[in-house]
Order: structure tokens, then sequence, then C-alpha cells
């Protein structure tokens, strides 16, 4: 066995080691699905407030029942419900592990010897504080869409759990001004519109308002309230329609390409669209090792040990602290990150091939006069219907556990127009062309030496999920990745892919930033 060779075991040792952990660490995290969802909400809840047109032409009332739901505020309260109920969750998991680190470091033995967790104890401890105030917001609006139902004790009863739960004077006091508007007759406190201002945000924000207004007998505040209301639920309204209207229509016709796809195959056999190059694999020049080598080398460690040891150094030379920058650093520190990864896996990848140069006329090259959009763009609409089923199913599976890309929790935040840009650039131009090259262009057709068409795009597709680290997003990743797959073995045009992967990438940012501008 060759010097090169148990390297090259050695590292993937230990990659495959910090891959695990990854996986393992992302089993507790929660997903990001839940957090969306409770974004939608309060669209759908400020959306409420609409009144639509009297136009003979639309009948608006049934559109907002479709969208909305037939019963969107019970719908909401149990979304809450369940949000506050994770996070107690995840509260009484922490505090048990901060039980165990906190005898661990009084008995004098060291907390990094510590299973499962090597977290020190002032972060644990700050972890936990911020999760008492996420569980007392949740009450706070939890109590808010109660009291609006007419469950006026089941309200007053959230509000006193967060005024017995020790979190901030802040929290406590605004949940003792909620309780006081919602008394009959409704009483107001000392300092209740500035407690409500800076504790409450939104829909709930303005149903305080309104109800404080209302004690007060303040009219003109009041119809001023009610005015901005309806024009922040018709934008609201404006928004659902447009997070709603890709995944409908694409759906739609989705699966209606699907049908006409595969009935084409049953009735045309081999001379089929699907069928075209279906088991015709590729001209690999190397073995095994050589893709064995780039993936590991190139993708894994230099993009699990090198980089993460190197860029915070970087980071930290420039005098730049990423905990308290701005998004816009933070965006930018993403898309540095994504391009070294990118340059550093392309660069192993051509020292790794090179003595094979020139390759057949099959590989990398960009067939420009191929039908590529049309693969593209026939691929994402099937892959809306197919993916959306799959993460339908994935979320039964891990019940709203499993971690989520870290990015989607930053694009929410994104209200900067160039941290908007950034992001783009990453999720959308950036990813789909570094990650097309490496799983469809290389990997892909380098396992057809081996394997059959179909099982190399099974096992590109699985490896192409695991990368993302989070056990949640490993199926709906495999799918797509698969429908990638599909369109490059039957196009033969990497730019098919491409355009694939960055209509899906862009499609999922656009719901982001709309979702994140409520």
């Amino acid at each position: 066995m060759t010097i090169k060779r148990l390297l090259l075991i050695a590292l993937t040792v230990l990659a495959v080691g910090r891959i695990v952990l990854a996986l393992t660490a992302s089993f507790s995290e929660p997903q990001a699905q839940a957090q969306l969802e409770l974004y939608q909400t309060n669209l759908v809840l400020r959306a409420l407030d609409w009144q639509p047109p009297a136009d003979e032409g639309w009948n608006w009332q049934d559109v907002r029942q479709t969208l909305l739901g037939a019963e969107p505020y019970a719908q909401a309260e149990m979304q809450y419900a369940e949000a506050r109920e994770q996070v107690q969750a995840e509260q009484q998991q922490l505090t048990e592990q901060l039980a165990v680190v906190s005898d661990r470091s009084l008995s004098g033995q060291p907390v990094t010897d510590l299973q499962p967790s090597p977290a020190p104890l002032q972060l644990l401890q700050a972890q936990l504080q911020r999760l008492d105030r996420r569980e007392a917001q949740l009450g706070l609006e939890l109590g808010i869409l109660q009291a609006v139902q007419a469950e006026t004790s089941a309200a007053q009863n959230t509000w006193q759990q967060i005024k017995a739960g020790g979190v901030t004077e802040a929290l406590a006091a605004t949940a003792s001004v909620l309780q006081a508007l919602w008394q009959e007759p409704p009483q107001v406190t000392e300092r209740a519109e500035s407690a409500i201002e800076a504790n409450l945000s939104g829909w709930f924000r303005d149903r305080a308002r309104q109800r404080l207004y209302v004690a007060q007998a303040q009219s003109a505040e009041l119809a001023a309230l009610e005015t901005r209301q309806q024009s922040e639920a018709q934008r609201a309204f404006v928004k659902l329609v447009t997070i709603g209207a890709v995944p409908l229509v694409g759906g739609v016709l989705g699966v209606g390409l699907a049908i006409a796809l595969l009935v084409q195959l049953a009735l045309r056999g081999k001379t089929a669209v699907l069928a075209t190059q279906a088991q015709t694999g590729w001209t690999v020049p190397w073995d095994g090792e050589i893709a064995w080598q780039v993936i590991i080398v190139g993708f894994c460690f230099w993009g699990q040990f090198v980089l993460p040891l190197l860029l915070p150094l970087a980071v930290s030379a420039l005098g730049i602290s990423l905990v308290e920058a701005s998004l816009r650093v933070r965006a930018t520190y993403i898309l540095v990150s994504y391009l070294c990864l990118a340059l550093g896996a392309l660069g192993v990848l051509y020292l790794s091939i090179r003595a094979y140069l020139p390759l057949p006329a099959d590989w990398f090259r960009p067939r420009w006069l191929s039908r590529w959009p049309l693969w593209g763009v026939g691929g994402y609409l099937v892959a809306i219907p197919l993916v959306l089923l799959v993460s339908l199913l994935n979320q039964q599976i891990w019940q709203g556990k499993g971690g989520s890309n870290p990015l989607i929790f930053l694009a929410l935040q994104a209200d900067d127009a160039v941290a908007l840009a950034i992001f783009f650039g990453t999720a959308a131009i950036a990813a789909p062309i570094f990650e097309e090259i490496i799983f469809r262009g290389f990997l892909l057709p380098s396992l057809t030496r081996y394997l059959s068409v179909t099982k190399a795009i099974l096992l590109s597709s699985l490896i192409f999920a695991i990368a993302h680290l989070s056990l949640s997003e490993v199926l709906p990743l495999m799918t797509l990745g698969m429908i990638l797959g599909v369109v490059y073995t039957r196009s033969r045009s990497l730019l098919a892919s491409v355009l694939l992967h960055s209509l899906w990438n862009s499609g999922t940012l656009i719901s982001l930033f709309v979702l994140g501008s409520s």
C-alpha cells in the first residue's frame, strides 16, 4: 500500500468522523421549518385585517378564505403553542445539561471531558437565557391569540405563567399590561404603551394597541391605526400570494410534465426523452482513487478542517468580530468562505485530473447549442412537487428536529439590499456552479466506471445530501440531487443542472426574503 493511499485512508477517517459528529449534533437542533411556519402565520394574521374590495368580477371573499384558511386564528394558536412547547423541551434539555456541567465544575473535574457536550458553563447559561426569553416572548404572543378568540381565562393563565417564570422584568411587565387590558372592564397600567412598543411586534403589537386605544377612548389614534392596518394587511396578502404562487403553479405544471414524460416513456421506449442516453455512461480515464481523492481532500478535508482553522484567524487578524458584526459583514464572510471552499476543491480537482487532459468531449464542456434551458426549467418544475412531497414526509419523521442550513436564519433577517445581493450571489450563483461541477460534472460520471448510471445517480445524490451536514435535509436534498442527476445524464450539459440548481435556490431565497420582510 502506497503512502498516498495510507494518507487518503487517514484523511477519510477524519472526514467521516467529522461528518458523523456534525450529523449527530444536528439531530437535536431545531429545523428552520418551524420558524418559517411562524413567519408565514404572522403574514396570515396580518392579512386577516384586509377588507376585500367589492368587485363583481372577483369573489374576493372566497379568494381570501382559500388563501388564509377557514380557522386562521385557531391554526395560529396551535402553531404558537407547538413552538412554545418545543422551546420548553429545549429548555429542559439544556437545564439538565447545565446541571451536569455545574456538578463537574464544582467537583474539580475538567468540563471538556463531559459528554454529550463540552460547552463551557457560561455558554450554556447564555443559551438558556436566550431560550427563556424566547419562551416568554412566544407566551406573550400566544396569550394575545387566545384573547382575540375570547379564550380569556387561557390567555390570563398564559401571561401569569410568564410573570411566575422569572424572566426579564420587561417581559413580565408586558405580561401584566396585557392581563390588565384583557380584563373586564379593561384596565390601563402605567407605561402600558411603551411596554407594548418595546416587547411586541407586528400584528401582536397592533392588537394590543387597539385594545389600549379602546380602553383609553382615543378614537383618533384608533382610526389611524386601523387605516395603517388595512394598508399593511393588503401588502401581507400580496406577499402570501407571491410565496404561494410559485409552488402552486410550478407544482401543477411539474406534475403534468412528469406524467407526460412517463406516458411518453411507456409509449416510445428507448426513443422517449427520459430514455435518451439513460444508460450511457462516460469514458472515465481515471480510477476510483482519483474520485476518492477529490472528494476527501478537496471537499471534506479542505472544507471541514483547513478553512475552519484559517478563516477565523484571518478575520481575527482584521479585527472583525463576527458575533457583533452586521448582517452585511456576516453575509460577506459566508460568500468569501464559500469561494475559498470552491477554489480549494476545484484546485484539487484540476491537480488530480491534469495528467488525463485533454478529456473526452462530454466532460465539463458546456453545450451551449443543446436544449439545456428546457432541461433546466423542466427539471425545476418536476422538482417542486417531488421535493415538496418528500419534505412533508420528512417533517413527520423528524418532528421539528434534525437541523437546517444556517443560511436560512440569516436570510430571514436580511433587510439590507447589499446583504440580499450577497446572499443571492452565494446561494443562487456560486453554490450551483461549484456543486454541480463537483457532484454532477465530476463525481457522477466517475462513478459510472464501476456502477450503472442509475446507481451512480443514487450514490452521488446521497453524498451531495450528506455534504450539507443536516440530518433533516438528507432526504429532500437527495431527491433534488437525483433530479439534478437525471437532468445532467439526459441532457449531457452541465449548464442544465446548474440552471435547475440556481432556480431552486433562487426560489427558496425569494420566499425567505418575502417572509423576513414581514
